[in-house]
């Protein structure tokens, strides 16, 4: 019995200094010089949507002749690479830092697999419902159709070095297109390459 009760209070003890090991911390994302991983990181996408924004505003594809702001639609964005990644990681931090910078509206009526925010639609559902005030229903064309579409992929490439070392090489391409001709009116790359060990994984 004795041995019984020492072994379960060996084990009892095991579990708390091995979760006693076990740190969380906090990421500042502001300033994270936590390691670099071989995957994409939340830092990588932050990065490419910057370098991608900046690359748009400077080279006048969003500055509109008459002063107003273009109506955006997001297209499809394909991702290429090993990894089960959700590209609006990317998209969204596109979108936010355009909207921002007054250039741009964003539609969320129309997209390449349906509309992002299908209420736009439902809520003209309620035409000719007796149940509800037909002055303040979503009155006929009244919905904006975009101009510009955002396109892209995301492509990995896996480069071995050596025995020992291998590098990642990550593509993000983007292409701005004017819906009513069809021409690009931007394209951008950002390559974001990392260098580590033939041990470490990139999915």
């Amino acid at each position: 019995m004795k041995r019984k009760a020492s072994l379960f209070l060996s084990a009892v003890i095991a579990i708390f200094v091995l979760s006693g090991c076990t740190t969380t911390e906090n990421i500042n994302t502001q300033d994270d010089r936590g390691q670099a991983v071989m995957g994409l990181d939340y830092r990588d996408f932050q990065n490419a949507a910057a370098e991608a924004v900046s690359d748009m505003l400077m080279s006048g594809a969003v500055d509109k002749p008459d002063g107003s702001r273009y109506v955006l639609a997001i297209s499809r964005v394909v991702n290429d690479t090993m990894q089960r990644i959700d590209t609006d990681q990317l998209i969204k931090k596109i979108r936010v830092e355009l909207l921002r910078s007054g250039k741009v509206v964003v539609t969320t009526a129309v997209g390449a697999d349906g509309p992002e925010d299908a209420m736009s639609r439902q809520a003209r559902e309620l035409r000719e419902d007796d149940e509800f005030n037909q002055g303040t229903v979503a009155k006929k064309g009244q919905m904006i159709a975009p101009e510009l579409s955002l396109s892209g992929k995301i492509i990995q490439r896996n480069v071995r070095i050596n025995s020992s070392k291998q590098q990642v090489e990550y593509y993000f391409q983007l292409t701005l297109t004017d819906i009513n001709t069809g021409l690009a009116f931007w394209e951008g790359e950002t390559v974001i390459g990392k260098r580590g060990s033939n041990r470490s994984v990139s999915w």
